[in-house]
This record gives C-alpha cells, structure tokens and sequence, in this order.
C-alpha cells in the first residue's frame, strides 16, 4: 500500500482541459486506488495504490484520461514522503506569510530536467523573483504586483516548456500535506 500525490497539468485553466471532480475521482476509484481524494478543481488527486512504481500508476491515469475523457494530460506524480521531503526542504524566503510575494513549487515532469527547463525559461529577473532547485522542483516566488515584470512569469505557459511542467501555490500543497496527514 503506497500513497501517491498525482498532479494533473493543465485540468479545468481558462475553460480547457474541463474535468469534474466527482468525475476525476471516480475514474481513479475505477482504476482499483482507494482512499481517492481530489483538492481543488486542477487536478490535484491523492490516493493508495498496491502498485509501488510511479510510472506504471501514471501510465494506467493517462490511459484513464484518454479513455474516459478524450485528454492527453502530462502528469507529475509524487509519494506523500517526497512532498514532506520537498516542503522541508524549503528556502526561508518560500511559503511565508508576506501576501506581497506570490509562492509556487513549479514540478519537472520527467524525464525533463532543472537544466532543460531553466534552459529554456533564462535567469529570473533578481529584482522581482527567485528561484531555487530541489530534486524535481523548483521553488519559486515573486512579487505579487510586479508579476509582469518577471522573466519567468510568461515562459513558464510557453510552449516549448508547458508540457513539461506543472505549477501549484505553496498554500495548495501545504493543504494536500495536512489533509493526507490527517
């Protein structure tokens, strides 16, 4: 028994990609998970799993998706022990409580890499954000109204790099942990 974290990229943004969650859900309890859970209306999805292989159970929700929605959604998939492992290992300056700064943990859905995304985003304006590297996230935060002044503001939905990532505010992950905890 293994408790997965499955983020869907893309899922119900700007009227695309809709899925319902009672939908979403169910499709995973059809796949044989339990304890199936769905946080917010993007795509966030933790459950159990007999199968121990991240990539197998990515495999059998994209065939789900295919199937049951006509959707090819790139997915990045997680233990419930590698989100603790990378919440804890948080810079200081990421997930406070300064409703100035904007915080997201942008995740590299494999097999695509730090150095293929940074690549093709560029430095982060140093004025207006920061980033920082963790395993296959990317820590990063920014000034909330100067969001348009940002390098990586308008590259991280650019083509080249979209279907290679997929981002969530810290206050949303920090929500998923607490409620998996529980």
């Amino acid at each position: 028994m293994h408790q997965y974290i499955s983020l869907l990229r893309g899922i119900n943004v700007s009227g695309k990609n809709k899925i319902a969650m009672p939908d979403l859900k169910a499709g995973f309890t059809e796949l044989g998970f339990r304890n199936v859970m769905t946080y917010l209306n993007s795509g966030n999805v933790s459950f159990v799993s007999d199968v121990d292989d991240k990539i197998e159970n990515s495999r059998m929700i994209q065939e789900m998706l295919q199937k049951k929605f006509d959707l090819e959604i790139p997915i990045y998939m997680m233990t419930h022990k590698e989100l603790e492992d990378i919440l804890m290992n948080a810079p200081d300056w990421w997930g406070d409580a300064n409703k100035e700064i904007y915080d997201n943990l942008i995740f590299i859905i494999p097999p695509a890499t730090f150095e293929e995304v940074y690549k093709e985003i560029g430095e982060p304006n140093k004025t207006y954000e920061k980033i920082d590297n963790y395993e296959n996230a990317i820590f990063w935060s920014f000034i909330r109204k100067d969001y348009v002044k940002t390098n990586w503001w308008a590259k991280t939905a650019n083509s080249k790099i979209k279907d290679k990532i997929t981002i969530r505010t810290a206050n949303t992950l920090r929500k998923i942990e607490k409620t998996i905890k529980k």
